[in-house]
């Protein structure tokens, strides 16, 4: 089952991170997002392979918008 890497807050997308195709470990940083003029790094919730990057950088974000999908594995 897939996991989707949400946005903990709003924000723009500083910097992406992962392509697709890569594999994460849980803890690692996917996308960074800008807020508030800070850098909030957002975090894969569990280890898997990227399979689509649902955003771009510049991208505005509400919270929880959906950001990474992960495949497990």
């Amino acid at each position: 089952m897939a996991t989707t890497v949400r946005a903990h807050i709003a924000g723009t997308v500083w910097k992406i991170e992962v392509a697709v195709g890569d594999s994460v470990s849980e803890g690692q940083p996917v996308v960074i997002l800008e807020s508030m003029k800070m850098e909030m790094p957002v975090e894969a919730p569990a280890a898997g392979r990227v399979s689509a990057i649902l955003v771009k950088t510049g991208d505005a974000v509400a919270e929880n918008a959906p950001l990474v999908e992960l495949q497990p594995g």
